[in-house]
C-alpha cells in the first residue's frame, strides 16, 4: 500500500469483504463522504487490485520469528507460521479467494522480520532527532504495565466466532451505518465502525448482513434485532457490542446461525479473547496467592455480630498465625479480632474500613501472655499511648498489624471457566456451581478481614524513643487478654501444597541464657523466634546489656535441654547481626561451619516436628472444595496493590498489576501517569542504577534466604507537576541517616502535595497449579497453538511478587504526627504549580 493510502487503511478495511457485491460504489461514497473524489478513485483501485486472484507461493521460512509449517490450500504449498496461518485464514474469510490482499497481509505480520527492521529504522531515525526524548519515553514505557482483576472475567454462555463480513446497521429512525463485523454467537455480535457512532446504548438496532446476503438465503427485507449494549473505542474506531433483542425473535435465522457456526468453527475460528483473559487473570493468581503476606479471614455476620470463621494460611502468612499461637501451639488469633474492634471497623465508611493494631507478648511461668491495642483505643489518654507503645516495642515481640476489613458474597466462590458448557462435558462438568453441602458453610459469610504484619525494624526503633513513666504500667492490664476467657476458634484452612517451600519465621518462646564474649556473666531473657532451618534466632533480654555487642554470643536453653537427650543446646554459638539502640533485643544467626553445627541440627529438628502445627495434616478437607472456594473469595477482594515481575536478562521488570479494592492513595499515585487499564511502576524503581538496587538485590536476597524480603518506602506526592520525576519522589526509610531527616522528609512532602508511605515486601514465585488452567489452554490450543505457547512462556517468565501496602497513618502516628495532620493528609492537596 502506498504510503498516500496508509491514512485511509480504516476505509480499506471496511471495503474489502464488499468489493464484488454490486451495491460496492454505494458503500464506496457512504463511508468515504469525507475524503476528496480523487483519493476515493484511488481508494476503490486498491481495494480492486487487493481483491484480484494471486497464483503466488507463499514461503516465509527465515522471514519470521516463528516455526514454519507446510500449509496446503486449493493444490498451493504455502510454508507459515501460525501467526501467518491465522492471517491467511482471516483474509480469506474477507476476500472469499486466495488474493493479493490475502497474500500482502501475511507478508506484514508483526513478527515479519522486514517489518521488525523497517520499524527499528524508523525508530533509530527518531531516536537521532529527539535523543532525550527516546531515553525518557524508553525508560516510562519499560514500566508501565496492565492492571488485571483476579479472577474477573467473561464467561460466554455460546462461543464467539471471528466474523468479518460487511453489515449495514439501521436505527428506529431509518439512520443507517455500514461496518465490518469482528465476531459473532448465537446471542450477540460485535462491530467495527470507523465513523462516529449515531446510536445509543438501550436502542434496538436491526442488522443486514450484506456480506452473506448472495452466499445464504437470508431474508433481505426484515433485519436481524439487537440491542446495543455497549460502544468501545479504540486505536480510532468504535465497536458495537451488540446482543439479540428477544422482543424480536427470529427462529429461521437463529436456526441458520446455529448451522454456521458449527460447520464453520475450524475455518472461521472461534474467537477466545475472554478465555486468553481468564488464563492471564488465573496465570496472576496462581503466582499472588499462595505467597501473599496478607492473612485472609473470612467473617459471618450473625444478627449483626461478626464472627470470625475461616483463617486461610498460605506459606508467606502462616507467620501472622504463628504468632499468634500460645504455649499450647493453640492459636488464639481472635485476641487480636475482638468485637470491638470489628464494630467499630464496620462503622467506618466502605473505603476507610482499616485500622493499625500494636501487639506484644510476656512470657511468664512458660505462659504466653498476649498484649494488644489499636491505635484507636490508645487514643482514650495519651499516657496509654506512650506507654504501651514506648514498653511494647522494647519486646522482641512487637508487632504492628494492619486489618482492613471488606465486603463479600459467598457466590464469588464460582468461578466458572470462560468456555460455555457446549464445548464438552469436561467443560460442563467444572462450570458447575459449588455443592449446596459446601454453599451452606459459606451462606453467612459477609465480611472478608486482611491482617497484614507491617512491623519495621525503623519503626520499632523509633517507638523506642516514646519516654514513659514505669508506675504507668499497671494501664497496660486494660490490654493484655484474659487467658481463662479465650475466644472462640478460628478453622485454619490451608492453600493446596505449593512444590517451593518458602521459610517462616517460627514462634520459640522460651527461657534463655547469654554470655557475651566469653564472659562468664549469665544475662537472662527469652527466645521470640527462629528462621530458616534453624540459622537465625531472635531473643530478648530481661535487661538491657552495657557491654559491647560486636562478638560472639553463647546461648543456652534450659528448659529444651530438659526434653532432648540427643543434643547439647546450653552453650550454642551465635553471632549478633542485629540489636536495637537499648541493647535488649538481639537477632543472632547460628555461627557456620563445625561450632555452629549444634545449634542448626537441634532447631532443623526441631522445626521439622512443628511445622504441621497449624495445618490439617491429611489432604482432605471436611467439606470437599473449600480451599479453594475460600481461595476464589479472598483473590476476587483484594485490598491492596501487587505487582508480578519476570527476570528479562538479569533484570526484574512488572508484567501486570494487582490493584486493590481499598488502596486510593496508592492506586492514585500509580495510575497518574498510565493510561487507562495500567500503572505506572517507574518510582518504585527510581534507584535501578545504584550499586545496589531494592528489587534486584532484593529478590537476589529473597533467593538466597529463601524468605520474604520487607522495607518502607516513604514518597512525596505532588499531583500538579506534570513531570513524573518531579511529581513522585520516592526514598526508601533505610536510607536516611536519622528520625529527624525522616520527619523533615514527611514535612515536607505535606506541604507540598501528599506524604505517603509504602510497606513493601517481595516475595519469589511458587509454581502454578497446571490443573487450574490447563482446560483453557487446550481450548485456546485447539484454534491458535502460537497464542497459547505465548501465555505459556509469559506464565514461567514469572519469578516476583511485590506487595505495596499503604501504612501512611502508622508512620505519622510514629513520627509524631497529630490526628488533624493525618485526616488533612488524607486528602490530596494541589500546590498549583506546574
Amino acid at each position: 500500500m502506498s504510503q498516500d493510502l496508509k491514512q485511509y487503511a480504516d476505509i480499506i478495511e471496511q471495503l474489502k469483504p464488499m468489493v464484488e457485491e454490486p451495491e460496492f460504489n454505494q458503500v464506496l461514497l457512504q463511508i468515504a463522504s469525507d475524503v476528496p473524489k480523487e483519493k476515493r478513485f484511488l481508494i476503490k483501485m486498491e481495494v480492486k487490485r487487493l481483491a484480484k486472484p494471486c497464483m503466488r507461493i507463499i514461503d516465509l521460512r527465515g522471514n519470521v520469528d516463528g516455526k514454519c509449517n507446510k500449509y496446503v490450500h486449493e493444490g498451493r504449498t504455502h510454508y507459515m507460521d501460525d501467526v501467518a496461518i491465522d492471517k491467511f485464514e482471516e483474509q480469506l474469510r474477507v476476500f472469499g479467494r486466495y488474493t493479493y490482499g490475502v497474500y500482502e497481509a501475511v507478508q506484514n505480520t508483526e513478527n515479519n522480520f522486514r517489518l521488525m527492521r523497517e520499524k527499528e529504522l524508523q525508530q533509530e531515525r527518531v531516536d537521532k532527532e529527539h535523543p532525550e526524548l527516546k531515553r525518557r519515553s524508553a525508560v516510562l514505557e519499560q514500566f508501565k504495565v496492565p492492571t488485571v482483576n483476579l479472577l474477573d472475567y467473561q464467561q460466554r454462555t455460546t462461543e464467539r466466532m471471528n466474523f468479518a463480513v460487511a453489515v449495514e446497521i439501521f436505527n428506529s429512525a431509518h439512520q443507517s451505518v455500514r461496518g465490518l463485523s469482528v465476531d459473532i454467537s448465537l446471542e450477540g455480535l460485535q462491530v467495527k465502525l470507523a465513523k462516529e457512532v449515531i446510536f445509543n446504548v438501550g436502542e434496538t438496532l436491526f442488522i443486514y448482513f450484506r456480506g452473506l446476503e448472495n452466499e445464504f438465503a437470508l431474508d433481505t427485507k426484515n433485519g436481524i434485532a439487537y440491542k446495543l449494549v455497549k460502544i468501545i473505542a479504540k486505536n480510532d474506531a468504535n465497536y458495537l457490542a451488540l446482543q439479540r433483542d428477544s422482543d424480536f425473535p427470529n427462529v429461521v435465522f437463529e436456526r441458520f446461525l446455529e448451522n454456521f457456526i458449527h460447520g464453520n468453527k475450524r475455518r472461521y475460528k472461534v474467537n477466545m479473547n475472554n478465555t486468553i483473559e481468564a488464563i492471564t487473570s488465573k496465570i496472576c493468581e496462581q503466582y499472588f496467592s499462595p505467597r501473599s503476606p496478607t492473612l485472609p479471614v473470612f467473617v459471618d455476620d450473625i444478627s449483626g455480630t461478626l464472627v470470625p470463621r475461616f483463617a486461610m494460611m498460605n506459606e508467606v502468612n502462616r507467620e501472622t498465625l504463628q504468632y499468634w499461637q500460645d504455649e499450647e501451639n493453640v492459636c488464639r488469633l481472635n485476641f487480636l479480632l475482638t468485637p470491638e474492634r470489628l464494630t467499630r471497623l464496620l462503622g467506618k465508611s466502605n473505603e476507610a474500613r482499616e485500622s493499625f493494631v500494636f501487639s506484644f507478648t510476656h512470657l511468664q511461668n512458660d505462659k504466653v501472655y498476649f498484649y494488644s491495642a489499636s491505635y484507636e483505643e490508645l487514643l482514650q489518654k495519651e499516657v496509654l499511648t506512650r506507654v504501651f507503645l514506648g514498653f511494647g516495642s522494647k519486646k522482641a515481640s512487637w508487632r504492628v498489624f494492619k486489618i482492613t476489613l471488606t465486603n463479600m458474597s459467598p457466590e464469588q466462590a464460582h468461578i466458572p471457566l470462560s468456555i460455555p458448557d457446549s464445548v464438552g462435558s469436561k467443560v460442563k462438568k467444572l462450570n458447575h456451581p459449588p455443592s449446596a453441602r459446601l454453599m451452606s458453610k459459606l451462606k453467612n459469610l459477609r465480611y472478608l478481614l486482611h491482617i497484614t504484619d507491617v512491623t519495621s525494624v525503623t519503626g520499632q526503633e523509633t517507638y523506642n524513643e516514646f519516654k514513659f513513666n514505669r508506675d504507668n504500667l499497671a494501664h497496660l492490664r486494660a490490654f493484655g487478654h484474659p487467658r481463662n476467657r479465650p475466644p472462640s476458634n478460628i478453622q485454619i484452612v490451608r492453600f493446596k501444597y505449593e512444590e517451593q517451600r518458602i521459610e517462616s519465621r517460627y514462634q520459640l518462646r522460651t527461657q534463655i541464657e547469654a554470655r557475651f564474649n566469653y564472659q562468664d556473666i549469665v544475662h537472662k531473657g527469652i527466645s521470640e523466634d527462629i528462621s530458616v532451618n534453624g540459622l537465625g534466632l531472635r531473643v530478648e533480654l530481661n535487661k538491657e546489656y552495657t557491654g559491647s555487642l560486636e562478638g560472639r554470643v553463647e546461648v543456652a536453653f534450659p528448659r529444651l535441654q530438659k526434653i532432648t537427650a540427643n543434643f547439647d543446646v546450653m552453650n550454642l554459638q551465635y553471632d549478633i547481626i542485629y540489636h536495637n539502640v537499648q541493647k535488649n533485643i538481639l537477632h543472632l544467626k547460628a555461627v557456620p561451619g563445625e561450632e555452629g553445627k549444634s545449634a542448626r541440627h537441634f532447631f532443623e529438628e526441631l522445626i521439622k516436628k512443628n511445622r504441621g502445627n497449624l495445618k490439617v495434616e491429611s489432604d482432605e478437607e471436611e467439606v470437599p472444595g473449600m480451599g479453594h472456594a475460600l481461595r476464589c473469595i479472598n483473590a476476587r477482594n483484594a485490598t491492596s496493590l501487587s505487582f508480578l515481575m519476570g527476570k528479562e536478562g538479569a533484570r526484574y521488570t512488572p508484567q501486570a498489576c494487582i490493584i486493590g479494592k481499598q488502596d486510593e492513595r496508592i492506586t492514585t499515585l500509580t495510575t497518574n501517569f498510565a493510561e487507562r487499564g495500567q500503572v505506572n511502576l517507574e518510582f518504585f524503581f527510581r534507584d535501578r542504577k545504584q550499586d545496589s538496587p531494592f528489587v534486584q538485590s532484593g529478590i537476589k536476597s529473597v533467593k538466597l534466604e529463601n524468605m520474604p524480603l520487607r522495607q518502607e518506602l516513604f514518597i512525596s506526592f505532588d499531583i500538579s507537576q506534570q513531570d513524573p520525576r518531579m511529581a513522585i519522589i520516592p526514598r526508601y526509610a533505610h536510607k536516611f541517616e536519622d528520625n529527624d531527616q525522616r520527619r523533615a522528609f514527611i514535612r515536607e512532602a505535606m506541604a507540598r502535595g501528599q506524604f505517603i508511605a509504602i510497606h513493601v515486601m517481595l516475595t519469589t514465585t511458587g509454581k502454578p497449579d497446571m490443573t487450574m488452567l490447563q482446560t483453557e489452554f487446550n481450548y485456546v490450543t485447539m484454534y491458535a497453538v502460537h497464542r497459547a505457547r505465548e501465555l505459556e512462556k509469559n506464565m514461567w517468565a514469572m519469578a516476583a511478587c511485590s506487595h505495596l501496602i499503604d501504612v501512611t497513618d502508622e508512620v505519622l502516628v510514629r513520627y509524631g504526627f497529630s490526628i488533624e495532620d493525618i485526616t488533612a493528609n488524607k486528602t490530596l492537596k494541589m500546590t498549583g504549580s506546574h
